[in-house]
């Protein structure tokens, strides 16, 4: 595994070669490492594969495949201005080690050709979290990520492009919750308000991934989401122990109306219509515009927004949203 890893790391820098001169067209007997830096719509990328201390060039097959070969899942640089990472200073707003499997996630042994992208066919990272191809009127996305172009050759491997940035924990939904409180994902917490409410509301075990355990979605507001609440509410929620100024039942049904049985992820949302969570009150989908959807609780006055949407947990899917969704 860590052979692997390693070539894996090595492969991330020269992905970016690659990208740079994306086209369908390259000549598949040039290597990866060999393929001109022609395009500057994959800047990001090369800027995270280095934040991410990815060094070197690989020039040769993968050694740790039989094919020898490898595939990358490349973001451009709008999947990367999703996120909020315009330039390389951005990047400085997560943490190495979380950017560095992220990079990971989006990429694998092997040679997968487009033909080889069916719906619902699932493929290993070299993160050792499975990604997923899901179709939505005809259009395939892995995970949440619309597939831009596949097949760009090179004589060691294959690469695919993608609209967003792939994101994977490898933890369940209250563990990833928990690390970006802890500031392991963002070098500034987020999510910290959610973590103390699900605490206070003796919720952490339905959230958390156990052997038979239900797949979810769980939408869930930003920190700034919940300071708004306060000030809706008329109790200020200034820190996370202000919560418990609420009533535990209020936080309770507050909590359950975010939590949707099955992980779906965003292309396989149904736009325009409501989908009901564990609270029972429905909760409004909007159009499926750009790959994210609006949502609404049944009290609320304006549409929530994905901030970050598609984050893959052990037992189902997150969507960070820019408002509490009230019942």
């Amino acid at each position: 595994m860590k052979n692997l890893l390693q070539s894996t790391l090595q492969l991330l820098a020269v992905s970016v070669l690659l990208l740079t001169g994306c086209s369908t067209d390259q000549d598949a007997d040039a290597s990866i490492a060999g393929i001109a830096v022609a395009n500057d719509d994959f800047q990001l990328l090369e800027d995270a594969a280095v934040r991410g201390g990815v060094a070197g060039i690989l020039s040769n097959k993968n050694p740790n495949d039989a094919s020898g070969n490898y595939t990358v899942f490349a973001p451009n640089n709008a999947a990367f201005a999703r996120l909020g990472f315009r330039a390389a200073p951005d990047l400085t707003g997560l943490q190495t080690s979380f950017l560095t499997n992220t990079l990971l996630y989006h990429v694998a042994n092997g040679n997968l050709p487009g033909s080889s992208l069916t719906t619902n066919s699932t493929s290993a990272s070299a993160l050792g979290v499975t990604r997923r191809i899901i179709d939505r009127a005809g259009v395939r996305y892995v995970n949440g990520s619309r597939i831009l172009a596949t097949d760009v050759p090179a004589a060691n491997g294959t690469v695919h492009v993608v609209d967003k940035v792939l994101l994977a924990t490898g933890l369940d939904i209250v563990q990833s919750a928990i690390a970006l409180k802890d500031a392991q994902v963002f070098t500034k917490p987020e999510l910290s308000f959610l973590v103390e409410a699900v605490l206070y509301a003796d919720l952490a075990g339905a959230l958390s991934a156990s052997p038979g355990s239900p797949q979810l979605t769980v939408f869930a507001p930003t920190d700034q989401a919940f300071r708004e609440l306060g000030t809706l509410l008329g109790v200020p929620l200034n820190v996370p122990a202000d919560i418990r100024r609420l009533p535990k039942a209020t936080v309770t049904a507050v909590l359950l109306n975010h939590v949707v049985p099955g992980g779906k992820f965003t292309p396989e949302l149904p736009e325009n219509s409501t989908i009901t969570p564990l609270s029972g009150s429905p909760i409004t989908l909007g159009a499926f515009t750009d790959g994210v959807l609006t949502v609404k609780g049944k009290s609320n006055t304006a549409d929530a927004s994905m901030v970050i949407p598609d984050v893959q947990c052990t037992n189902g899917t997150v969507h960070v949203i820019s408002r509490v969704l009230l019942p």
